[in-house]
């Protein structure tokens, strides 16, 4: 969301600098063109349309002219005539702003002194201008308005309700942000738009799900399922989340259910089934029996054992995840992600033996010794996985991460035996160069 916004940001700084005009007289310009739709001769033509669609984005622009993102503040004031407003130090997303109420327009300060969110408060004509406009220019398209032109204006609207339904979620206000993502979904896929929008399907259904709406939720969580946009699997983990907010636990299952045998490496799938499961007190071994249908299925896909792993680990039942990663690497011997999980085992082990000893009264020294000598070699199990995990990776981030791990582990076994003392001066440069 943050990147996009930042492209649609530097392409409203491109407008040109004009005066902002009277609200009355946009609001009269609106009245005209919607006087001329009356009229059934002028109504039949697709230019009318057009000048209803104008009028309604050049009253959407008003407020913001000369309000471009990425100005400077010295530049703002000089352009600014509204000298007298109200100025105050925010917090957004944890980061400071000062700012700016004018008369239509709340404008937005990082700490470098620049604008980077303008939030309309006092349009100049009341209602939706931006579906409105979509309206005029689809009837236009209707009447025989060449779709070459309609296009770029249709996803111009796309773009500005994109925009302002990101600085709606900046400010907090998921309710609005939802709707104006729905108003950018909706508008995407009105013809003869080329350009559909599901990332703001997406984010309509999210910010949705954030306000408690979860039938509209569902509801854009689902167009983007219908038309082949998952992210990446987590739609399904999502769709559970509306689900279980709506006491529906069935349906919740369900959807996991089948987004697990389509991505079974997504981590937000699986680690909600198990906490579902867990909720309901059911034995979460009944997922298993989910990744055996798809063993049978691909019998050679190492991620399914890879899963099978982390359900396991996620239950503290460890032998059997080693069993299942074991079993992951049989099929693919260089499969990273399994080495890794072999390497979180042992992290998973030792902070359960750790809980153990420190719960231990002061009394109990020789069983605190012990669960040390126990931790140290778990720790010292760990170091195997996780060098071969870094050794066959392609994936830097895994690379990165297993490296990170080596170090913590080297340094905390240096007093051990001085290899790992050794081996804690390599990872320590090999972190510091990633």
């Amino acid at each position: 969301m943050k990147k996009l916004f930042i492209v649609l940001a530097l392409a409203g700084s491109l407008q040109a600098a004009f005066a902002q005009k009277p609200a009355a007289e946009m609001q009269k310009n609106v009245e005209k063109a919607l006087a001329a739709t009356q009229d059934a001769k002028k109504a039949a033509k697709p230019a009318t349309w057009v000048k209803l669609a104008e009028a309604y984005m050049a009253a959407y622009n008003n407020p913001l002219t000369n309000i471009t993102p990425g100005i400077d503040k010295a530049t703002f004031t000089m352009m600014n005539k509204e000298k007298d407003a109200p100025v105050s130090n925010v917090q957004i997303e944890g980061k400071n702003f000062e700012k700016v109420q004018l008369s239509a327009v709340d404008v937005y300060f990082n700490e470098a002194g620049m604008l980077v969110i303008a939030d309309v408060t006092a349009p100049s004509v009341t209602g939706d201008l931006l579906g409105e406009a979509a309206k005029a220019y689809a009837k236009a398209f209707e009447l025989g308005e060449k779709a070459e032109k309609v296009d770029p204006k249709l996803q111009e609207i796309v773009n500005r309700y994109y925009e302002d339904a990101y600085t709606a979620y900046q400010l907090g206000n998921m309710a609005k942000a939802s709707k104006l993502f729905k108003g950018a979904a909706d508008i995407s896929m009105t013809a003869p738009c080329s350009v559909p929008n599901y990332d703001a399907a997406y984010n309509a259904a999210f910010t949705a799900s954030a306000s408690k709406d979860y039938k509209t939720a569902e509801e854009y969580f689902n167009k983007c399922l219908a038309n082949g946009y998952t992210s990446e699997g987590n739609i399904f983990a999502n769709l559970s989340q509306c689900s279980l907010a709506q006491a529906d636990t069935l349906a919740a299952k369900n959807y996991l259910a089948t987004g697990l045998t389509q991505f079974p490496d997504n981590e937000a799938i699986l680690t909600s089934l198990i906490n579902l499961y867990l909720q309901t007190n059911e034995n979460p071994e009944k997922i298993v029996e989910l990744l055996d249908e798809a063993k049978k299925v691909m019998p050679n896909n190492p991620s399914l054992f890879y899963v099978e792993g982390n359900i396991y680990t996620g239950v503290k039942n460890y032998e059997k995840a080693e069993i299942a990663y074991k079993k992951a690497l049989e099929v693919e011997p260089n499969y990273d992600f399994a080495y890794y999980g072999m390497g979180n085992v042992s992290l998973k082990k030792a902070e359960d033996l750790i809980a153990e000893r420190d719960a231990l009264d002061v009394r109990e020294w020789k069983k605190y010794d012990e669960l040390n000598d126990q931790v140290t070699k778990v720790y010292e199990g760990a170091v195997e996985p996780f060098e071969k995990c870094y050794e066959v990776s392609q994936n830097p981030a895994v690379k990165a991460s297993a490296a990170d791990f080596l170090k913590r582990l080297t340094f905390t076994l240096r007093n051990v035996d001085p290899k790992y003392q050794e081996a804690y001066n390599k990872w320590d440069k090999v972190v510091s160069e990633l």
